[in-house]
């Protein structure tokens, strides 16, 4: 084999190296510190807008990761489930329970981020003290 067509074929298959790699990144649950400012947001709008409550995180603990589910053939979606221990603007300290699930966004597109505070889930949409999200 001459030097040129080995050249030649490397090059050729390095061009697939780029998409390999990018479509790993595009699919890849963010990590838990990655959307604690997502989770923040939306829970003082959810605060606001569902509870009348004047009520938002004004610290983060150490936020850990509780398991991850990799997507597999079973399991269309990667799901990793987070915990962290915050302070709210009222003074207490709370548990925070989320879920972040990949290519699970509006249209298919990004990830989504599901929460729940313990205590603050009066009409138990995740079960009793966030047992859902755990």
């Amino acid at each position: 084999m001459s030097a040129r067509l080995l050249i030649r074929t490397a090059l050729s298959l390095a061009a697939f190296l780029p998409l390999t790699v990018a479509t790993q990144a595009v699919a890849a649950t963010p990590y838990c510190e990655e959307v604690a400012r997502t989770v923040s947001g939306r829970f003082a709008q959810n605060m606001r807008n569902f509870l009348d409550l004047d009520l938002s995180i004004a610290e983060f603990g150490v936020i850990h990761q509780s398991r991850l589910e990799p997507r597999d053939a079973t399991h269309r979606v990667e799901r990793r489930y987070c915990r962290a221990k915050v302070i709210t603007t009222d003074g207490a300290r709370r548990q925070l329970w989320y879920l972040i699930e990949s290519n699970w966004g509006y249209a298919g597109v990004g990830s989504s981020v599901e929460f729940c505070v313990s205590g603050l889930d009066p009409w138990h949409v995740y079960g009793a003290h966030c047992k859902s999200l755990r």
